[in-house]
């Protein structure tokens, strides 16, 4: 493709999210038709953030995976949403992704299915304004311009932090920005607050000297889910579970070495590792399966992304978590 029409076509988020997964299906249709006629292979789709790329770093679920006879293959993608759609078009087997994302995947395909998740970690999400910001309170937003990535676990965040405020959504002026796109409006002042999420917000805080007006705790969990779907999860228990399993294993690792997680993030994510470890302290770990209060929570977001009128229909997010045994 000439230079010049791809700069055209990239112009657009939703073009730029397919070259995103054309990308993914190409590498890991490479991978499968390379696999051997015995193995079988388990797609990963992993952001530069996060337990699965300290997976991927450390190989040991392919360790875990040889004996079952499994091969792994691994896709990077720059976000939940579209590590979402590529599991959604069969791209990838299983990935990970914050509250938000995966509420949007499921209204798109019910094949969707919730396989384990992270502890809450509601300190890991805030909103920052500038340090000399007149901004005090929540109710300071008011009228404010807020940079926000769309349909992200910080768009759910935010409507519950106005809420609990007494502010209406409608109060004040969302601007739909990914994180790199507002780290510079926030920068330049172009925006009076910014709601962004780790490691984004440790950065934020270090490079702007931002001062968090208000992050998660007691207004959302903010967690972490695995997904995978259900015919993956139906043919492949055994090496779902030993994958979850090996997550466990970096999750114990990660909790007891914030330094060296760090170190080994900050060449991926693009932080210096001082930035990353402040990040990492706010994280929490230990994969388990939803329960009744989690899913109950995840379906409080998806109520208020229908009610915002984000979502073309009610989900029913009970309806996608995997069954004990399955």
């Amino acid at each position: 493709m000439p230079a010049a029409i791809r700069a055209h076509a990239l112009r657009s988020d939703g073009t730029r999210r397919a070259w995103i997964l054309l990308t993914a299906l190409a590498l890991l249709t490479f991978g499968a038709l390379h696999a051997r006629a015995d193995e079988k292979v388990i797609r990963i789709g992993y952001q530069k953030y996060g337990t699965l790329v300290l997976l991927k770093g450390k190989g040991l679920l392919e360790q875990r995976l040889k004996p079952l006879g499994y091969r792994v293959t691994w896709a990077e993608f720059p976000s939940g949403p579209p590590l979402m759609e590529a599991l959604n078009a069969g791209a990838v087997d299983l990935g990970s992704a914050g509250e938000a994302p995966p509420i949007f995947a499921q209204a798109a395909n019910p094949d969707l299915l919730y396989v384990g998740h992270e502890p809450a970690a509601p300190k890991g999400e805030a909103i920052l304004v500038a340090k000399d910001s007149p901004i005090r309170t929540v109710a300071d937003l008011r009228g404010r311009k807020i940079a926000l990535n769309k349909g992200s676990n910080v768009h759910y965040f935010l409507v519950r932090a106005l809420e609990q405020a007494g502010v209406p959504y409608e109060a004040v002026t969302p601007t739909f920005l990914a994180p790199a796109d507002g780290a510079a409006a926030f920068a330049r002042g172009a925006v009076d607050a910014w709601a962004i999420w780790d490691p984004y917000l440790a950065s934020g805080e270090r490079s702007t000297g931002g001062r968090i007006l208000v992050d998660g705790t007691d207004l959302v969990p903010n967690r972490q889910f695995y997904l995978s779907t259900r015919a993956f999860t139906a043919a492949n228990g055994p090496a779902l579970d030993a994958t979850l399993a090996a997550i466990g294993e970096i999750d114990a690792w990660a909790k007891d070495n914030t330094d060296a997680v760090a170190a080994e993030l900050s060449p991926s994510v693009g932080i210096p590792a001082p930035i990353l470890t402040v990040a990492l302290r706010r994280l929490t770990y230990g994969v388990t399966p939803l329960n009744a209060e989690t899913t109950a929570d995840q379906q409080k977001v998806a109520d208020t992304f229908h009610r915002l009128g984000l979502l073309p229909k009610p989900v029913d997010v009970a309806s996608a978590v995997r069954k004990p045994g399955s």
